[in-house]
């Protein structure tokens, strides 16, 4: 394996993304692992490369292992995932792991309800074949899922919301929103969670929570994806 930091390699003296790949072919690699801040580069990169290409999440764009897992806990839970209701609720807008969700419900035929403030929905999202809405109390009472995002800060250079008191009053799963939810509900995030922001800890820490089975269907998943690429059956 070999790791390599953007802040630590010959990209932070100017070499060109196309160098960087080509010296990575002449290493070897079987397989190239790429997480970066720009949108696009895992695609940039494969064009280039004759190895398989792993997007680990590229800027606020795509993170499609974690759709992969994501999806993996539910079928765990559900077996059958057409039909199912998921509500993705956050700042969906910087999200990578939201779109990569939302493309992937929609292909296996689950309905899909993103929940936001406005100033953190993308624009073009009605085109995106989901539902939206701003009131967290109705989005949460007919879903079988509901995924937390936290707020990226780091992506946004403007203030979304008045105070995280208020967006947490308006959009944090505490245990009382939860009771408005039907028996079995599904409560899932990415990660890194912000405790008291976007989700309470009771909730969090609570029996409908999977956060951490996420985590664990996440290296199963990955496993098998490099496996499967690297030429398994």
């Amino acid at each position: 394996m070999i790791n390599i930091s953007v802040a630590t390699s010959s990209v932070s003296k100017g070499e060109s993304l196309r160098d960087t790949a080509d010296n990575l072919a002449a290493m070897h690699a079987d397989a190239l692992i790429v997480r970066h801040s720009a949108a696009g580069v895992p695609h940039l990169l494969a064009r280039f490369l004759s190895i398989p290409v792993i997007n680990a999440g590229d800027g606020a764009h795509e993170h499609p292992t974690q759709a992969l897992l994501d999806l993996y806990t539910m079928q765990e839970k559900w077996g059958e995932l057409a039909g199912h209701t998921v509500s993705i609720v956050g700042d969906i807008a910087a999200s990578r792991v939201a779109r990569s969700d939302i493309f992937a419900m929609r292909q296996l035929g689950m309905h899909v309800c993103d929940c936001a403030p406005p100033t953190m929905l993308p624009i073009g999202i009605e085109q995106w074949g989901v539902e939206c809405t701003y009131d967290f109390d109705e989005a949460i009472k007919d879903t079988d899922a509901v995924m937390m995002l936290r707020i990226q800060r780091e992506r946004h250079g403007e203030v979304l919301v008045p105070s995280l008191q208020e967006y947490s009053e308006r959009y944090g799963l505490t245990t009382e929103r939860l009771r408005r939810a039907k028996d079995g509900v599904m409560v899932m995030h990415p990660g890194p969670i912000n405790r008291g922001v976007e989700i309470a800890s009771e909730v969090a820490d609570g029996l409908e929570s999977v956060i951490l089975q996420q985590v664990t269907n996440g290296v199963a998943v990955r496993m098998a994806l490099l496996y499967l690429l690297l030429g398994g059956n």
